[in-house]
């Protein structure tokens, strides 16, 4: 008998060994490299699940707002985009891409910290992610957005923190999934859509799902990814992709309106 679950606390575990990985052998001597590694790990995983005509890259998006001007993202630590659209350009797994071709933006962090203030802290990266508003189609929080996430492999703090409730209102659904320390999964909904089983939330449209997910936030965070990216029915796989008993709305931990 096949054990879903367990599969998908394995891939969960298996982000999680690398956390440290790196950082054991060199510590402080080049904390960028140490990302990178972080980085690639996850987009090798990623690469070997997502389809075919998706690639995935490390990048900018490149936007015209009028004849002579234009507008560049930050670098962006992992793009998923479609390939049947050329990249502006390309080499290797670094590409400079328009943003009708985005399908997935996603920042990776190594640590985050439960904080308002810090450049690590919570806040200041949803405030900076936030940047991407300046590409209307890869910013929208309607039913048509695209994925956009934050992983971090370690995050200092609890669950209830209340940096974690102010740093989601203020990116107001822009980051649409955070997963935490491989613990803390958030997801944003737009009036519930989607959301099974249903739940009666007293909030006008835009909401926040907080849920505790003992290894599984990283694993739920690459099935979500998936299945937003993916053009075709993936509801047979749901079972895999989703394994908990009930569904994940079992292990909300609180709901903060928008």
């Amino acid at each position: 008998m096949i054990n879903t679950l367990e599969y998908q606390i394995s891939l969960n575990k298996e982000l999680d060994t690398i956390k440290n990985r790196v950082r054991n052998l060199i510590g402080n001597a080049n904390w960028g490299e140490d990302g990178r590694y972080k980085e690639e790990k996850l987009k090798t995983i990623l690469k070997n699940r997502l389809p075919q005509n998706l690639s995935v890259g490390t990048g900018f998006i490149l936007n015209q707002i009028s004849h002579n001007e234009n507008v560049v993202s930050k670098q962006i630590d992992i793009l998923v985009y479609e390939n049947n659209q050329a990249p502006i350009f390309s080499e290797g797994d670094f590409v400079i891409v328009t943003q009708n071709s985005v399908r997935a933006i996603i920042e990776v962090k190594s640590k985050v910290l439960s904080n308002r203030t810090h450049k690590n802290g919570l806040y200041k990266v949803v405030e900076n992610f936030n940047s991407i508003v300046r590409f209307p189609s890869v910013a929208r929080i309607d039913n048509n957005r695209i994925f956009r996430g934050l992983i971090s492999f370690d995050y200092q703090g609890g669950i209830n923190s209340t940096v974690i409730d102010e740093s989601i209102r203020l990116s107001g659904g822009i980051i649409n999934h955070f997963s935490l320390g491989g613990n803390i999964f958030i997801r944003h909904w737009v009036n519930g859509e989607g959301l099974q089983p249903p739940i009666n939330v007293n909030c006008n449209s835009n909401f926040y799902n907080i849920y505790e997910l003992e290894d599984l936030s990283h694993s739920y965070f690459i099935s979500n990814l998936i299945h937003m990216t993916t053009s075709v029915d993936l509801s047979d796989r749901y079972f895999m992709d989703f394994p908990i008993e009930g569904s994940k709305e079992t292990r909300r931990n609180r709901t903060v309106c928008l």
